[in-house]
């Protein structure tokens, strides 16, 4: 036995989201965990299976799908969740990696077929040096053949409607033949 006795992260990540005032809160519990490399997933999903209750139970097991896939932040999960999904875009590949020259880049969500690229800045204040090496890697980006649409915490939280519909003209404009769905009356999409 080890001492000091201890739990195994999954036991920990999971109480941390109990004791969470906001599913958002509880939300960056996994993603930091997931995104972090402390575990998995699955390893979450099991852990939740051994327990009788569990707040936000529901939220979390499509929080855990969207992690597996790729999300990495509570800006990622609103985006697949109340972009991408809400309004019906094409399923983007999340953490991308391409390989340019020889330096690696990976993309919040890449929409390969269409050679688009949607990254989220939750900082309000990027330090200048990330900033640069954001428009270095746009620029990369570009003479590849793909564009970046960049989006904040507000875009994402306060104006999916409108992201969505912008994403869904340049995805149109990128061979798409799909177009977005209205989310819920009083949509801003047609």
């Amino acid at each position: 036995m080890l001492l000091p006795p201890r739990t195994r992260v999954e036991e920990t990540v999971l109480d941390l989201t109990q004791t969470s005032g906001t599913f958002d809160e509880a939300i960056g519990w996994l993603c930091q965990a997931c995104g972090g490399r402390l575990t998995t997933a699955g390893r979450l999903r099991e852990a939740l299976s051994q327990r009788k209750k569990l707040r936000y139970r529901g939220e979390i097991l499509a929080a855990l799908a969207a992690t597996a896939e790729g999300v990495h932040s509570n800006l990622e999960y609103r985006y697949v969740r109340g972009v991408e999904r809400a309004h019906r875009l094409p399923v983007a590949c999340r953490q991308a990696r391409l390989i340019f020259g020889e330096r690696r880049y990976y993309l919040d969500n890449l929409y390969r077929d269409f050679g688009v690229a949607v990254e989220l800045d939750g900082q309000a204040a990027h330090r200048i040096q990330d900033r640069w090496r954001d428009v270095h890697r746009d620029n990369a980006l570009t003479s590849m053949g793909i564009i970046t649409l960049r989006y904040s915490w507000a875009d994402v939280t306060e104006r999916t409607c409108q992201v969505a519909a912008e994403i869904g003209t340049v995805l149109r404009g990128r061979g798409w033949m799909g177009s977005p769905r209205p989310c819920r009356p009083g949509c801003g999409i047609p």
